[in-house]
């Protein structure tokens, strides 16, 4: 199992590599669109279906709180440029919607992911999201299969705003789709080799709400509240006590976001602590393989199934 894993890594970072790079330049047929995005993932989501023939730009870096982040006043003249503006919609971007939509220029749009990914009826709220504050989970891309809706979103406004590169777009997501599956069947197989016991989630931040259920896991619950404060000493004790009847092997930070009352949580119900999951944070440096959408989900996996006793 371990090295079937290992190759199908390899084989997905080649892949991906390839993607990249795919796309002829479009310099001597025209202008290219110039396409803006938010959070780092959905970046790179979109840079395999427009490869190069779009100009890209993420405004959300990374290593931030993509719920709390304030666009810079630069970045308003970014969006006036756009052509066409991609986020993730569900109320992740809040502020840096209203400066696009402040400085919408004639013709361009926004393209919201999520709520032409999910209905109403599939919105998760929880501990991080409830729903009477009226915002659903929006971490939808940690379902590779919501990613994939997501590319396919982004190949038809491609396809409709450059009809005269739909050829090439048709073929990024084609190839792309084959690595997302793949990456899908990758996650199957290495959360089964998790004791079922095992397969639960306690994380610093609720971003694994449409990954759960999809792999057969259940998140039993998440320290940081709606409104980004640490937790109260009752629901640190509550945690604490829940932890000790399940018999959780490992809870998870955030390597963005250090928590020590997770480390305290972990000490207190006798757990390990792993602080190295991302969800909007690409693991490596621009540039290498495993600076990608698909590097990001191959590391968090890796780090679930070794903590919580898989392959």
């Amino acid at each position: 199992m371990k090295a079937k894993f290992i190759c199908l890594l390899v084989l997905m970072g080649l892949l991906t590599a390839c993607n990249a790079t795919s796309s002829p330049s479009t310099q001597s047929t025209g202008q290219k669109l110039n396409v803006v995005t938010t959070v780092s993932p959905i970046t790179d989501i979109i840079h395999n279906i427009g490869g190069d023939l779009i100009n890209l730009t993420g405004i959300v870096p990374e290593g931030v709180n993509s719920h709390t982040f304030e666009p810079a006043p630069s970045d308003a003249k970014i969006l006036a440029a756009a052509d066409i503006i991609f986020i993730n919609g569900l109320y992740l971007e809040e502020p840096t919607l209203k400066l696009a939509e402040a400085n919408l220029k004639a013709g361009a749009e926004i393209v919201k992911l999520g709520e032409q990914t999910i209905t109403a009826e599939q919105y998760v709220y929880d501990f991080s999201f409830p729903k009477e504050g009226g915002h659903p989970n929006p971490h939808l891309w940690t379902n590779p299969m919501y990613a994939l809706k997501y590319a396919e979103i982004t190949r038809d406004v491609l396809v409709r705003r450059d009809p005269a590169h739909a050829e090439s777009y048709q073929a990024n997501f084609a190839k792309y789709k084959v690595e997302l599956e793949a990456l899908d069947q990758m996650i199957k197989a290495t959360i089964e080799t998790i004791p079922s016991n095992n397969r639960k989630l306690l994380t610093y931040h609720d971003s694994w709400a449409y990954f759960a259920p999809r792999y057969g896991m259940t998140v039993i619950g998440a320290i940081q509240p709606a409104d980004f404060s640490e937790p109260s000493a009752r629901e640190v004790a509550d945690l604490i006590t829940q932890l000790k009847t399940q018999q959780v092997p490992a809870i998870f930070g955030s390597e963005v976001f250090p928590s020590p009352i997770l480390d305290q949580i972990a000490k207190e119900s006798g757990v390990k602590y792993v602080d190295t999951l991302r969800d909007d944070d690409l693991p490596g440096e621009p540039g290498e393989s495993q600076h990608s959408y698909i590097g990001l989900m191959t590391e968090n996996v890796r780090i679930m199934a070794e903590s919580l006793k898989g392959n």
